[in-house]
């Protein structure tokens, strides 16, 4: 899929979140489908991207310092957070039932259906559960799928 087709309406989750604050392979990639679309997120995103800075501080790859700079830059990103109500829980559930998948990735699925948005990922695991459900394949798009003009 080229990012001229790729929807204005986004589901990002960490994975693709973390790509515009560190640099990361396929960077370029999340910054240029970033730009000009509506961004929505599960309040899962914030945990989700915590976490995976404090395990890179741990493991020594970035400074504890440029930790807490990724985590201030992401939270200037044009992003609408859907909170992890019951609501947004229960529909969660329903679709980790479903895929037989965590439900951690499926709150973002839950929000794509419901602002009917495409969910952006570069989780391989993720994409792949959502590939074999029939009704939602198309709900979801791997990031290394996509591509960038200077790219074709």
């Amino acid at each position: 899929m080229h990012v001229d087709q790729v929807p204005r309406r986004l589901v990002v989750d960490a994975s693709v979140g973390l790509k515009w604050v560190l640099e990361e392979e396929q960077s370029d990639l999340a910054t240029a489908l970033g730009r000009g679309r509506d961004l929505f997120t599960s309040a899962l995103f914030w945990v989700e991207a915590g976490n995976a800075i404090a395990s890179r501080v741990r493991r020594g790859e970035i400074g504890r310092e440029r930790g807490n700079d990724a985590l201030q830059d992401l939270r200037r990103a044009p992003l609408h957070t859907r909170s992890l109500d019951a609501d947004a829980v229960v529909a969660a559930l329903a679709i980790a039932h479903d895929l037989r998948h965590p439900i951690y990735d499926c709150c973002y699925l839950a929000l794509a259906l419901e602002k009917n948005a495409l969910v952006v990922t570069a989780d391989r695991r993720f994409r792949t559960s959502v590939a074999a459900h029939p009704a939602l394949a198309e709900r979801v798009v791997l990031l290394r799928n996509i591509v960038l003009p200077s790219h074709r």
